[in-house]
């Protein structure tokens, strides 16, 4: 599967402020993915398909956006481009509602061609986002990266990308085979179970039977539900309760204040409700964090599950 010719084609319309770059970001986990990676400014995404492997490239051209695709999938990849380029993002009434703070709607100002994708695909999202639970960036990456070289299989097309592993192999397989990627076996249980019942949680209709169904399995609760339907359906609300770091950032941007536990980043974020994910994405895009106190150390993101 080392074609170099694409097989589907695509030319999208994308606003002039659309940032390519910025928005595919977050089906990233480095500038390593094994998965998806962006290459002098062309995004490069590999996936599984209900048609087969494929994998998608993005590049911008003019005022729009080329998508061309390789693999057995890639009319399929290619027929929902749009969705994962994030020009699927409704914002209607985003900017009335950033209006009523001066730091969001300064924010949405400048970050205004920054969108929400949405991959459509569940499962790939649930397994980085279980591997993220309870551990650091590095350490989460690192099993990430090892779990997709152990199971994953090349990906169509000239740069070499890798599939996510299938479901069946992730639930098929014992506990003890992720030890030697960093993953305890809490999460790895809970990874398998997922894995699962992943034909029926790629079936749900939305966001929120979605959420509703994920925070039904044993070791999944609000932040990895966040963490997963934000991406797979685009979700503008999904706030990621349970997170270290960010109601501190929230309580800091919004109200001055250093810390900040759930119930106040909730309170503060109402005023936004049907876009509050998208403000915590303007604040972890212009880089806005709480003052850090005490040593500088490493801090366990210890609360995600």
């Amino acid at each position: 599967m080392t074609s170099t010719e694409p097989t589907a084609r695509r030319v999208l319309r994308a606003p002039a402020e659309h940032r390519l770059a910025a928005t595919v970001r977050a089906l990233t986990f480095s500038p390593y993915d094994p998965c998806a990676r962006i290459v002098s400014g062309v995004f490069w995404y590999a996936s599984r398909t209900p048609a087969g492997p494929a994998t998608l490239t993005l590049r911008a051209d003019g005022d729009g956006l080329i998508a061309e695709a390789y693999g057995p999938g890639a009319a399929w990849i290619v027929d929902r481009a749009d969705a994962i380029a994030g020009l699927r993002d409704d914002v209607a009434g985003f900017a009335e509602l950033a209006a009523a703070h001066p730091v969001v709607a300064r924010l949405a100002a400048r970050h205004r061609g920054l969108r929400m994708p949405a991959t459509g695909q569940l499962f790939p999202r649930v397994l980085r986002a279980v591997l993220e639970q309870k551990v650091t960036g590095k350490e989460a990456y690192r099993a990430y990266a090892a779990t997709v070289r152990h199971f994953g299989e090349p990906a169509p097309g000239p740069v070499p990308l890798l599939l996510p592993p299938t479901p069946e192999a992730v639930a098929a397989a014992p506990y003890w085979v992720f030890h030697p990627f960093g993953v305890e076996q809490r999460r790895a249980d809970t990874l398998r179970r997922a894995a699962a019942l992943a034909d029926r949680l790629e079936r749900c209709a939305d966001s929120a039977e979605a959420t509703r169904r994920l925070t039904a399995v044993p070791g999944i609760g609000p932040w990895t539900a966040a963490e997963v339907v934000r991406v797979t359906y685009g979700d503008p609300d999904a706030v990621s309760v349970g997170d270290y770091h960010v109601p501190h950032t929230v309580a800091w941007a919004l109200a001055g204040e250093a810390r900040g536990d759930d119930a106040r980043m909730l309170a503060l974020l109402e005023p936004f409700r049907g876009h509050r994910g998208r403000v915590c994405l303007l604040l972890a895009a212009s880089g806005i964090h709480a003052p850090r106190f005490g040593p500088r150390m490493p801090i366990r993101s210890f609360a995600r599950f």
